[in-house]
């Protein structure tokens, strides 16, 4: 019974509603040997790297460290930026000094 319906749905129906290429209901697609040819191309391409990602580099001893002078170093020029940006110490004293213009009071 279902299928009936949707088969006559499918014969007795003018066009796609709406817009053709959105949508539930959307005019399906044409594959072009061009789409086909992208297609395989790319397959290629995330077998090639695959095949590349699963050979290391080095071996699991020299990787062990390897960065940690490079990372060390990279830690001591953000750390001295930061030391560079930072504003000088200012004091209570700094800040009121204004106040003993008319000092009246003592020496």
């Amino acid at each position: 019974m279902l299928a009936v319906m949707f088969l006559t749905l499918a014969l007795l129906r003018k066009g796609i509603p709406g817009k053709q290429w959105i949508g539930k209901h959307r005019r399906p697609r044409a594959i072009t040997w061009h789409m086909k040819q992208n297609f395989v191309k790319h397959l290629e391409r995330e077998a090639e790297n695959e095949y590349w990602i699963s050979r290391p580099y080095m071996s699991l001893e020299q990787e062990q460290g390897h960065a940690a002078a490079r990372r060390e170093h990279i830690w001591k020029n953000i750390k001295s930026e930061r030391y560079t940006k930072f504003p000088p110490h200012k004091y209570a004293s700094d800040h009121l000094n204004h106040l003993n213009i008319t000092k009246t009071w003592g020496t």
